[in-house]
């Protein structure tokens, strides 16, 4: 008998992509999983079309995607979660995802990051590669930032996309979690998890397509000021 595990995805005013994440979900080679969604006060249809795609569904009202996530992993571990999956609402898990992901935490016993790619149906091969660059250069000068590094870590800083990660419910309660605020919340959770643990893994099996419309709603410099902590300027933070 497997561990039982959820996939928690936080949304937010996502109903014009969520039904694509959904079906990518159902569309797993390892379907052995409960699937939760949390709505984060939405004023759309997102709730309705994840229930009526299979969902269950939670309202969380307190906004931001570290509330968000935070209340949708309590919820499942208070459920009997022994793993949890997170990706995003606008994300397209491949094929293998929760299958790569049960096998990292059945290896480690601690946190998985997996990689990500740019979604094919967004932007050309231009913004693709864009993404790609912007996403190695945030791996590369979050190694040197001063506070990623330090005696009190148990395990080398390598970045962690939210939108593709699990983790055992005994380290996430063990680290104390994800923090509800302030944004960015997953490098927190990371540190967290890295002040907890030497038991954190990277899979390459583990595939998520990610939304590249951060770059079309900032620019390919405002996106990499946000992906380089500098902030999002006079943009809103979140380009929906």
């Amino acid at each position: 008998m497997t561990a039982p595990l959820w996939v928690v995805v936080p949304a937010y005013n996502e109903a014009a992509r969520i039904g694509d994440t959904l079906r990518a979900l159902a569309a797993q080679t390892d379907t052995d999983f409960t699937l939760l969604v949390i709505d984060n006060g939405s004023t759309d249809d997102t709730a309705s079309l994840a229930r009526s795609l299979g969902a269950q569904v939670l309202i969380e009202p307190e906004k931001g995607v570290g509330c968000a996530v935070d209340t949708g992993f309590r919820h499942a571990i208070a459920h009997g979660a022994v793993h949890l999956a997170r990706t995003d609402a606008d994300c397209l898990p491949a094929p293998g995802w929760v299958a790569a992901a049960r096998h990292a935490l059945t290896s480690s016993g601690g946190l998985a990051c997996g990689r990500i790619v740019a979604r094919p149906d967004e932007h050309g091969p231009l913004g693709r590669t864009w993404f790609r660059l912007l996403v190695s250069l945030a791996a590369w000068f979050g190694r040197f930032r001063p506070e990623h590094r330090g005696p009190e870590f148990k395990a080398p800083y390598r970045m962690h996309a939210g939108n593709n990660m699990a983790i055992t419910a005994d380290l996430y309660q063990a680290c104390g979690g994800m923090p509800r605020r302030p944004s960015p919340t997953d490098r927190t959770f990371l540190n967290r998890v890295r002040r907890t643990t030497p038991a954190i893994v990277h899979s390459r099996r583990m595939v998520v397509a990610n939304s590249t419309r951060r770059i079309k709603a900032y620019g390919v410099i405002g996106t990499a000021k946000w992906y380089l902590d500098r902030g999002s300027g006079r943009l809103n933070v979140d380009p929906r």
